[in-house]
C-alpha cells in the first residue's frame, strides 16, 4: 500500500491487521543509512506479536529510506520528482511523513494511534514531538535512540567535526548543499545538507547526546535532551544491553538518559538482557513488550 506525506511525496509501507476490524493502530518509523522495512526480518515478527493484541501495524518506508532514491511529489494532477533517500533527507521532515502516515489511518476508521520508532525512528519521535506536541498519537515506544551527532565526533575527533560543520555551512551558503560529502569524511554517502543536519550539535538531529555528556564536552549551546525533557505523552524508551551504538556502556548511556528525563511518572526505560542494536533474535520478545505496554492502563 502505499500514501501521501501530508506536503504530496509518496510513501510506501505495509498494513497489518487482525481479522476483525479494529480501530487501534501502531505507527513504525524505521532508522537511517540505507534502510528500508521490506528488508527488515523485524518487520514481519513485530507485526506478529501487535496483530495478535488486536493493534494495527503501519511500518513504512519514509522519504529517508535507501540511501539514494527519487521521491515523486504529487500536486493535484501534477507530479515531479526530488532526491530522496537518508543521503539527502532532513529530519524535521518526518513530521510531514508521520502526519502522513496518521492522515491515512484516520481515513480507515482508526481513532487510536501509537507511534513506534527505531534507532532514528527513535529521534524523529522526539523532533515530530517537538513540533506536533498536539498530534493524534496516545503513546511513543523509542527503540534504540541513537547519538549520531556523537559518533560523528567521536569518528571525526575534535578538529575534523569542526570542519566538517563549517565545510557544510560554507557548501550550503554557496547553494552546493545538495554536493555528495566526500568518503574521507563521511563512509556513508551523504550531502552536505544532510551532514550538517546529522552533526549540528544545536540542530534536530541532536536528541540522544549521550558522548557530550558522558565525556564532559561542550558542544551545544543549546539544552541537552531539550527534545526528550519536553515529552509529556506516555514514553517507553527500550535499549539492548549490547547495543553496539552505545560507546560500549549501555548502562552509562541508559543511566545518562534517566537522569535527563527525571522523575516523569509517564516515562519507563527498559533494558533488554542480550539484545543488539536492532534487537536480532529477540523480536518477538520485544514486539510482546511494546504490544503489552501500549494496552497497558498507563495513560
Amino acid at each position: 500500500m502505499s500514501f501521501e506525506a501530508t506536503d504530496g511525496v509518496e510513501l510506501a509501507g505495509l498494513l497489518y491487521e487482525p481479522r476483525r476490524p479494529v480501530r487501534r493502530a501502531a505507527v513504525f518509523l524505521h532508522g537511517t543509512g540505507g534502510a528500508s522495512v521490506f528488508d527488515s526480518k523485524r518487520t514481519n515478527l513485530l507485526a506478529e506479536e501487535l496483530v495478535a493484541r488486536g493493534i494495527a501495524f503501519l511500518p513504512f518506508n519514509n522519504r529517508g529510506a535507501h540511501l539514494v532514491k527519487r521521491l515523486r511529489i504529487r500536486r493535484g494532477r501534477r507530479s515531479r520528482s526530488q532526491a530522496g533517500g537518508a543521503a539527502h533527507e532532513l529530519i524535521r521532515d518526518c513530521v510531514k511523513d508521520i502526519d502522513g502516515a496518521a492522515r491515512f489511518l484516520r481515513r480507515r476508521g482508526v481513532r487510536e494511534m501509537f507511534l513506534i520508532g527505531h534507532s532514528t525512528g527513535a529521534n524523529k519521535i522526539a523532533v515530530y514531538d517537538h513540533y506536533k506536541m498536539r498530534n493524534p498519537f496516545r503513546k511513543y515506544v523509542l527503540l534504540a535512540g541513537g547519538d549520531d551527532t556523537g559518533m560523528s565526533y567521536a569518528a571525526l575527533g575534535e578538529r575534523r567535526f569542526h570542519a566538517a560543520l563549517e565545510r557544510s555551512r560554507a557548501m550550503i551558503a554557496e547553494k552546493r548543499g545538495d554536493d555528495i560529502v566526500p568518503p574521507r569524511i563521511s563512509a556513508q554517502m551523504i550531502s552536505w545538507r544532510s551532514l550538517r543536519d546529522v552533526i549540528n550539535p544545536d540542530g534536530d538531529y541532536n536528541v540522544f547526546p549521550f558522548l557530550e555528556v558522558t565525556r564532559g564536552l561542550s558542544l551545544s549551546r543549546r539544552g541537552r535532551f531539550r527534545y526528550v525533557r519536553a515529552i509529556r505523552k506516555p514514553a517507553l524508551f527500550v535499549y539492548g544491553d549490547r547495543d553496539e551504538y552505545c560507546y560500549d556502556d549501555v548502562a552509562g548511556c541508559v543511566r545518562v538518559l534517566a537522569d535527563a528525563i527525571g522523575p516523569n511518572p509517564n516515562s519507563e526505560i527498559v533494558v533488554m538482557e542480550d539484545a543488539t542494536h536492532g534487537f536480532s533474535g529477540r523480536e518477538h520478545e520485544l514486539g510482546s513488550l511494546i504490544a503489552e505496554w501500549l494496552l497497558s492502563s498507563r495513560a
